[in-house]
Parts: structure tokens; sequence; C-alpha cells
């Protein structure tokens, strides 16, 4: 369950090896991935590292070796180019087909809280509350407790429309920095982007434009009763 970009750069740093025997260096791969700084390639190497994909060799330089690669990546395949949008929370390939029942796929938590990793594969799938059309929502389990103020909780379920816009005010599902997702409700702040809890225990997190990108807007909550 990887980014979009630790899948990117993964898929990189394999097709580079397999061209030349040696792994690229980091401004090669920081162009690639089209990233402002060495130090967001730091964390997405690291990411990899964590998660078994990845090993930094000891005392060699631009020294890196790929373990494994994503089950759905067959080996030596190109990372796809940046789009205008690409979601990282949803995969094309969940999404029912037609004539197929109203359920929209379930691809996981997503945090209400601190941001934790986006995750992109279908868990299972939920129905969605009556009068919400189109195939292409996905759902979400919210995970913390900082949107409580504008009704959500932990454990709820958020049914959200894809899309890469948003009116200020609108709650919405944020990718920071191309690897961590979270849930707050967007603002413009001259320049920049705030991301705004609904409860006084979290600040409102401010970034620069390049360092959000939105993955889609609530439009519909479901709560299981137990």
């Amino acid at each position: 369950m990887l980014t979009v970009k630790q899948r990117e750069l993964l898929l990189f740093v394999h097709k580079r090896i397999q061209e030349t025997g040696v792994s690229p260096s980091f401004d090669e791969m920081k162009e690639a991935l089209d990233l402002a700084s060495k130090s967001g390639i730091h964390r997405l190497i690291t990411a990899l590292e964590e998660r078994g994909f990845l090993r930094r060799l000891p005392n060699r330089a631009r020294a890196l070796e790929v373990l494994k690669l994503p089950e759905s990546v067959v080996p030596g395949e190109r990372p796809r180019p940046a789009g205008p949008f690409r979601p990282a929370l949803v995969s094309t390939d969940t999404m029912p087909s037609a004539g197929s029942d109203t359920s929209i796929p379930l691809l996981g938590r997503i945090a209400a809280g601190v941001p934790i990793e986006a995750i992109q594969h279908e868990v299972d799938r939920v129905t969605p509350p009556e009068g919400i059309e189109g195939r292409d929502h996905f759902a979400l389990e919210v995970k913390g407790d900082s949107m409580i103020e504008a009704g959500i909780l932990d454990g709820d379920i958020v049914i959200c429309n894809p899309g890469e816009t948003a009116m200020s005010g609108d709650i919405v599902v944020a990718l920071i920095d191309e690897e961590e997702a979270t849930l707050k409700r967007f603002r413009k702040k001259g320049g920049s982007i705030a991301l705004e809890a609904a409860n006084p225990k979290y600040e409102t997190r401010i970034f620069g434009p390049d360092r959000v990108r939105v993955q889609g807007k609530l439009v519909a909550l479901v709560r299981k009763y137990h």
C-alpha cells in the first residue's frame, strides 16, 4: 500500500538499475518526481525501506537495492506520468463496472487528526446513502477526532466525490507533500492553503499551494451503530 510518489520512485529506481546497473542520484530522482527538494526523496526512500521495498547498501554511494515491487506491477513497468488529477486514494480498477450494484469502494482509513499514510487499495465495499449517484465516488473510514465539531466522528465512513478543486469551507480529502492524506476543512489564505480542524485541540496547518493536492470533497457520511 504505497502512495503515488512512493510507487513512482520505486519504479523509477528499478528501471534505472535495470538499464544502467546503477541506482539514480538524488538529483535525478528529484527531477524525475518533480519534487522541490532532496528532503522529499529522503522521506520517500525511508518510507520504502520501512515497508521492505528498498534497501540502502552500506558504504557505497548511490547504492539502492530494490527488494520487491508492488503486487500490481509487472517488473520493468514505467512509472505513470503525473497528470492534472491522479488520485492517491482511488484506483480505477476498484470502480464498479456497468451493471454492478450501487456499492462503492471503501479504500481504507483517512486521518481526522495527525495525517496518516494515504491508502490506495479497496478493502471493502459500502452502500452510499440514497441520492448519492456516480460510480466514481469512494469511501474512507475516519480515524481520529479532529472533525468532531463538524459532526464527523472516529469510525464514521465518509463518502467523497473525487476532484482536484475545492471552495473555501469545503471538507476535503487533502494529500500533503504527495505522501500523507487527511480529512480537513479547506481554506484559501492569500497565496497559501489552510487545512482546518473542527476541534479546538488541533491547530490549523498552513501550506504553500504546491504542497497540498485536493483528492475529493465530502458529500455524505455513513455511521454504524453497534
